[in-house]
């Protein structure tokens, strides 16, 4: 295996360490609602709370999303994922201790604070540092892993204590920030602030040597040209040239966010006494996260064969079928009100239905963070996946906090059937809109979008000296623009 290819590996090895802890993290709920519900806890805390401390997560990702902004482009992709720790150590260390629901409120605020940078600059990253043959697997594995800590927290949770689970949550920032620190930064950002010996040694470490050189003279061509343009969120919403990939990427979003994937987890514990099978909570659980696993290591080996377009539109259709069955199941116990000696035979079906909708989920999951990166040019990449994750705040609220609403008006039935319908209104979204990136260079992707970000041919190989002016051209014209608002 080539030099660059191994450190490519090692830097996506150690970026999944931080998707581990998120995905350890967002599983926390499944196993501890349970036993909050049977008094196993020192918290006090009534349903209508518990649902509120669920969504006080999203808002944290927001507010990380907007913080994310201005650390990526001004300090570095690195430095982000660094600083994403400590957010998530603070929200740690109060798990340890709380015993009030407000202070659980802020615990998961704190954590969405961490979840919102590492997801905004893992996808930037990722697209910026990886060969383009192997960007859909490798951005898998980061979701592989996160899947993985799911499984962990899941699998173990139910069979230790509730302070067991919280001191143990303590270490895993603390395992990635010391993993990260030796990730080299990415050669795009860089350029971006006109320093161009520490591109081509980041290039170095993660390319190689015969051709670094040659790919540094084809990405100084590229900056130059897509740093030529305004990177205010202005010209991102008011662009003709960002309008389609806007639409996509929202588009998208909004339709992996609304299918409730997050709160049919969260609440999987409920869901499965609900539906009254002769079987363990504690067993049903670790069968749900150990299928979820194993879809996703299977995604990672199927997405760059199969395409991103393809992923999209089938997980959608068929996580759509699944809940409506799902869904079916709970009308006829909660409207029709089928005798439950009669239903209990078909809650097998139902449990397999939710566990298939959860699974397969993972298939658009994985790649609708990939495409968001891809489509958009580096001039107003940071804007925009910070847009897309505000966004994913703003719904994930929604829906936590709409969850509970629903079910108690309208029952589970109601809740699983709005959640299939936006999957399978997702199927479509995705067979009318979505682009097929697999095989194609940022560039391409662009160009394929019809964003124009190109001046003329002689913007093809740039020197050094160039790209350091041209940066302190637009950083000269940025300054002046805010002179003359003050």
């Amino acid at each position: 295996m080539e030099r660059g290819r191994i450190a490519q590996y090692l830097a996506v090895f150690a970026l999944s360490l931080s998707t581990a802890a998120i995905g350890t993290l967002s599983g926390w709920p499944t196993p501890v609602i349970p036993k909050i519900n049977n008094n196993e806890t020192f918290v006090e805390i009534t349903k209508d709370e518990l649902a509120t401390l669920l969504a006080m997560s999203p808002p944290g990702y927001v507010a990380g999303s907007l913080v994310n902004r201005f650390i990526t482009d001004s300090l570095g992709r690195r430095a982000t994922i660094l600083a994403s720790a400590v957010p998530i150590i603070c929200g740690t260390i109060i798990t340890s201790f709380a015993r009030v629901s407000w202070l659980l409120y802020i615990m998961h605020m704190l954590w969405g604070v961490g979840a919102g940078m590492i997801s905004t600059v893992i996808g930037i990253y990722l697209a910026e540092i990886v060969d383009k043959d192997i960007r859909a697997t490798l951005s898998t594995c980061t979701k592989f892993m996160f899947n993985f800590g799911n499984l962990m927290i899941i699998s173990i949770g139910p069979f230790v204590s509730y302070n067991a689970i919280n001191y143990s949550l303590v270490m895993l920032p603390v395992v990635y920030f010391a993993a990260c620190a030796f990730i080299p930064e990415s050669p795009y950002y860089y350029l971006k602030e006109g320093k161009v010996d520490h591109a081509r040694k980041s290039l170095l470490k993660l390319k190689d040597k015969e051709t670094a050189e040659q790919e540094l003279e084809l990405m100084k061509g590229h900056v130059s040209k897509e740093m030529r343009n305004s990177t205010s969120a202005w010209e991102l919403f008011t662009g003709k040239q960002y309008r389609k990939p806007l639409v996509i990427a929202f588009g998208l979003k909004l339709a992996q966010i609304m299918t409730g994937g997050r709160s049919i987890q969260q609440y999987m514990g409920l869901i499965t006494q609900e539906i009254g099978l002769d079987v363990k909570v504690s067993t049903l659980l670790i069968i749900f996260g150990a299928f979820k696993f194993a879809v996703g290591v299977m995604s990672s080996t199927v997405i760059d064969r199969v395409g991103r377009r393809s992923v999209l539109i089938y997980s959608f259709l068929s996580t759509g079928i699944c809940l409506a069955i799902a869904g079916l199941y709970f009308f006829l116990q909660e409207v029709i009100r089928v005798d439950h000696s009669v239903l209990k035979a078909y809650g097998t079906v139902a449990f397999i239905a939710i566990i298939l909708s959860n699974g397969l989920s993972i298939g658009f999951n994985s790649i609708i963070g990939v495409i968001s990166a891809e489509i958009f040019p580096l001039n107003v990449k940071s804007v925009a996946m910070t847009s897309v994750n505000v966004l994913s705040g703003c719904l994930g609220f929604v829906v936590a906090k709409s969850y509970q609403a629903i079910n108690n008006v309208a029952g589970f039935w109601g809740v699983f059937w709005a959640f299939a319908s936006i999957a399978l209104a997702g199927a479509l979204f995705s067979y009318m809109t979505a682009p097929e990136t697999k095989g194609k260079s940022l560039e391409e992707i662009q160009e394929m979008l019809q964003i124009n970000t190109a001046s003329s041919d002689e913007d093809e190989k740039l020197s050094d000296i160039e790209v350091i002016e041209m940066v302190e051209n637009c950083r000269e014209s940025k300054e002046s623009r805010k002179g003359g608002i003050l």
